[in-house]
């Protein structure tokens, strides 16, 4: 164990030291853990899987459930600026203290276990969930959700926003073989929402496998448009009219508080939610590095983690809907096991000009090597830009009135550059 002096920062560096292996798929360590630490749990442990929309999920049930009424804890992966983000009670990140007492905890009980940095981390929020008097946990999957550090907490419901490909090393090369990893936050007897239209029939037949309650997206709920730009939200025996839309942006997150409302309505927690609550909550809920937008010295920046080809196409839907007068100025980022094709094709109709980066990680493919695939699928040129103040730079001597920069490809990408942008003036948009 480190000295008691430790730093919040000295601990992050130790834990990438407990494990050789960065991922480590299984929940055999982390259920021993628990066993060792005997946390306690509140009634509602509500666990959030899916390719894309994991975060964003996470924010508005968060917001909705605090806004009933209900204490929260959320647990979400990765951060983008400070680790303290993972890990929010109440609304608020803990501090360094807390983190550094729970992992004094987990240490203590971790004796010659190897844990990985996220098995150790999930036990953490675990170990300051329980200490924090909670009414519901919301947990993010890391990664996939059968063998996820995650899935050892039994959620008494659990969310599937959508599954797509992205992670293929570790989950499968198609979408069914995916989603019957997705498909392992599923309980016997428990309900499951999937929140996107198109449910893998492997989705269906793992519920019915394991005797789950699953309710699909068309089928079990719904949602319409309405009048003046709201939308309306209808489930068995209950239906929310003239909802606004979620602060968000990008139309396919009308989708997933659609979905959040079915976990919630699902999970027994909706009793409070009318549609007041709705338009008073989901307008406001903002998420760093997700369609964020902003302004900063006199030009506008979006800023989106798109790191997969759903992702990506999401995300040029969204460029499509806001288009501006000038032109796009992309800074990309991507680490080495995505499809840089996937994520480039959809949004090359919508980028006048790139730039690649090398993103803040050692898996990160390097500038040169991304800017000359990025050349070849764009078929014109991309400039290389080695670390993210050199990028925007670039980014800014191109730009003129009226253009915008993007930034996106991984967590990796848009959080030093959310760092370097701090010291300037800047306003959300």
């Amino acid at each position: 164990m480190l000295s008691s002096a430790a730093s919040l920062s000295d601990w992050l560096t130790w834990l990438e030291t407990l494990s050789p292996k960065e991922i480590d798929l299984g929940l055999e360590r982390v259920q021993l853990l628990l066993e060792r630490l005997q946390p306690g749990r509140p009634e509602h442990v509500l666990l959030v899987a899916g390719t894309n929309g994991k975060g964003s999920s996470v924010a508005m049930a968060d917001a909705l459930l605090r806004a009933s009424g209900k204490r929260v804890g959320a647990y979400t992966s990765p951060h983008v600026i400070h680790y303290n983000e993972r890990i929010v009670v109440n609304g608020k990140a803990v501090d360094d203290k807390t983190i550094i007492t729970a992992f004094e905890q987990v240490e203590a009980a971790r004796a010659d276990t190897e844990l990985t940095y996220f098995e150790f981390g999930t036990l953490a929020a675990v170990v300051i969930f329980a200490a924090a008097d909670l009414d519901v946990w919301l947990l993010e999957v890391g990664l996939g959700g059968r063998l996820d550090a995650t899935n050892a907490i039994d959620p008494t419901a659990s969310l599937i926003t959508n599954v797509s490909l992205d992670h293929c090393d570790w989950l499968g090369d198609d979408i069914e073989t995916i989603a019957v990893q997705k498909a392992g936050v599923m309980r016997s007897g428990r309900p499951t929402v999937f929140g996107a239209y198109d449910a893998p029939d492997s989705i269906v037949q793992q519920a019915e496998a394991c005797g789950a309650t699953l309710m699909l997206a068309g089928v079990d709920f719904d949602l319409s448009d309405g009048a003046n730009d709201c939308w309306n939200w209808r489930a068995p025996g209950r239906a929310l009219e003239a909802l606004h839309r979620p602060g968000l942006l990008g139309e396919f997150q009308v989708g997933n508080a659609s979905a959040v409302l079915m976990l919630l309505e699902a999970a027994g927690l909706a009793g409070a939610i009318d549609a007041r609550l709705v338009n008073s909550v989901l307008p406001a809920v903002s998420l760093t590095g997700r369609s964020e937008r902003l302004t900063c010295a006199g030009v506008e920046w979006l800023l989106d983690v798109a790191h997969n080809p759903a992702a990506a196409e999401m995300l040029a839907a969204t460029l499509a809907a806001m288009e501006v007068d000038g032109e796009t100025i992309a800074i990309v980022g991507l680490l080495d096991d995505k499809n840089v094709a996937g994520v480039i094709e959809p949004l090359a109709t919508h980028v006048s000009s790139w730039i690649a980066m090398t993103a803040d990680s050692h898996r990160a493919v390097p500038a040169h090597e991304l800017a000359r695939q990025v050349a070849n699928l764009i078929e014109g040129p991309c400039l290389v830009a080695g670390t993210a103040e050199e990028a925007i730079e670039f980014a800014r001597r191109k730009a003129s009135e009226n253009d915008r920069i993007l930034v996106t490809g991984s967590f990796f990408t848009v959080a030093p550059v959310i760092s370097c942008l701090a010291a300037h003036p800047r306003t959300e948009i």
